[in-house]
């Protein structure tokens, strides 16, 4: 996301031509759709890509950590780039970016090459989804079209997200493992060619300045964590390379607490984070993402891996936990326009931790029956979680700084799918016990991570805390960001 996102001065470009609205949203979802698919293809494939390519876990972990990585670290970059140079334009470069690197993932020679061109996938789909949502928001510029659009967008890119485990089943098995990448590239020239010819280029009015010293902290932040926590099993806590990389994420950490205070116009406001349901939404994010990226992860491995299941029955295994996932989602969204985010997410942070914790006696043995039981619980809390973060985060904020706010969460979501894919396939790979007897801690985090879901719905959604965001969205709004006209 970017400032774009709400409502706001639009600049737009080029000669005046008639603007088909609802052409342009099929093309946004088209282009969001393929990211959406590959956040959950790429996992039914990992068992065959390791026998393939000879990876070990913390390879395989990687590949499904870089895209998110990269995603969250840049997100907020590509949406202040598109507000500046263009969305059209940015948008067009995202897509031949993410083309680009899905057509070299399905040529990769080995996995360290794929783990790049992964994140070069990543660089791409970081223009793709905040963009898309900044020219839905220019394009649609009445209120009621403009949420009905919203909300085909969102309901495309959670369809995608349930197709990839089926879809990518369907082509490991009757194809091969680099087929899950070829996918991506004839959507990908579609799109940049549909986009060239109906989407109109539009500019943000006023553009906030770049932050660089605020990009390449959250960068070594994101990118020190991460490696610390999937290399840490391997080379061991003690390694001085593990160990540096530890300090490196607190000096990062303690860098962002002293120089974005002074900068001007930062990347990162930390003024926001004195709202407790912005803080607690922000940390809901990432929980709900690293369960959600933690059960992909350690499912698919399961499934292939311990049960023999073919790439394509492990992929309809999933079916309960994706259709699950949709019909909260649906209700989620409900229920907050009704009675606000407090029982949704405290529902979806219940939901998660049973289904995580049905999880934890799994047997190499365990029923099917079970087993589906126990990802659509699992589904069903992912789903009811996601609609009210975002409603949360702004809570109280000036409408001219909900859009930041909201591509901070949109970054948090990225980096908690990172992080659950890091946490769990270390557990896992690091403990020395057979699969299964690791899995059972593994499991047992993503439960706990739905308890403090539901703990921290409480309290984000309290009277105090809703006060508090209240004063919180008066002081930022009477001691405003400066932004920069260039």
């Amino acid at each position: 996301m970017s400032t774009a996102n709400v409502p706001g001065p639009t600049a737009t470009t080029g000669p005046p031509r008639p603007v088909h609205r609802w052409l342009v949203l099929a093309i946004c979802c088209l282009s969001v759709g393929v990211t959406g698919i590959n956040l959950t293809i790429v996992n039914v494939a990992l068992p065959s890509i390791s026998k393939d390519l000879h990876a070990s876990v913390s390879s395989l972990q990687w590949t499904v950590s870089a895209y998110s990585l990269v995603m969250a670290c840049l997100l907020m970059l590509s949406g202040s780039m598109a507000d500046r140079f263009g969305r059209k334009r940015i948008f067009q470069l995202g897509l031949s970016l993410f083309s680009l690197g899905s057509l070299l993932c399905s040529l990769a020679p080995g996995a360290g090459w794929l783990i790049v061109f992964c994140g070069l996938q990543g660089v791409g789909g970081s223009m793709l989804n905040p963009v898309a949502m900044s020219i839905i928001v220019s394009v649609f510029t009445d209120r009621g079209e403009r949420a009905r659009a919203i909300g085909v967008w969102g309901s495309v890119i959670g369809v995608t997200i349930a197709a990839g485990p089926v879809l990518g089943g369907l082509l490991v098995s009757d194809i091969d493992w680099r087929s899950v990448f070829w996918v991506n590239v004839p959507i990908g020239i579609a799109a940049i060619l549909l986009t060239q010819r109906f989407v109109p280029e539009s500019r943000a009015a006023r553009t906030r300045a770049f932050d660089p010293p605020g990009q390449a902290l959250i960068i070594a932040l994101f990118a020190s964590i991460i490696t610390a926590t999937i290399e840490g099993p391997r080379h061991g806590w003690a390694d001085p390379w593990i160990a540096g990389l530890i300090a490196l994420a607190v000096l990062a950490l303690i860098g962002i607490l002293v120089v974005e205070p002074r900068r001007s116009e930062p990347l990162i406001d930390l003024r926001f984070f004195r709202s407790p349901p912005f803080s607690g939404a922000n940390t809901i994010s990432v929980l709900m993402s690293a369960s959600l990226g933690g059960f992909l992860f350690l499912n698919t491995l399961y499934l292939q891996e311990i049960r023999h299941f073919s790439p394509l029955h492990a992929g309809l295994m999933i079916i309960p936990m994706a259709v699950g996932q949709a019909v909260a989602a649906n209700l989620s969204g409900r229920l907050v326009a009704s009675r606000g985010p407090r029982l949704p997410l405290t529902l979806g942070g219940a939901l998660l931790a049973i289904g995580g914790f049905l999880l934890v006696p799994m047997t190499a043995h365990t029923a099917s029956v079970y087993l589906l039981a126990a990802y659509a619980v699992f589904g069903l809390g992912a789903g009811m979680v996601g609609p009210p973060v975002t409603n949360t985060a702004v809570s109280g904020l000036p409408p001219d700084q909900v859009g930041v706010a909201g591509a901070l969460v949109a970054s948090a979501r990225q980096f908690g799918a990172a992080i659950g894919v890091a946490v769990t396939g270390s557990i896992v790979a690091g403990t020395g016990a057979g699969f299964i007897t690791a899995s059972h801690t593994a499991w047992a985090v993503l439960g706990g991570c739905g308890l403090a879901a539901l703990a921290l719905g409480v309290i984000s959604t309290g009277s105090r805390a809703t006060a508090a965001a209240a004063g919180n969205g008066r002081r930022l709004a009477t001691a405003p960001i400066p932004s920069t006209l260039r």
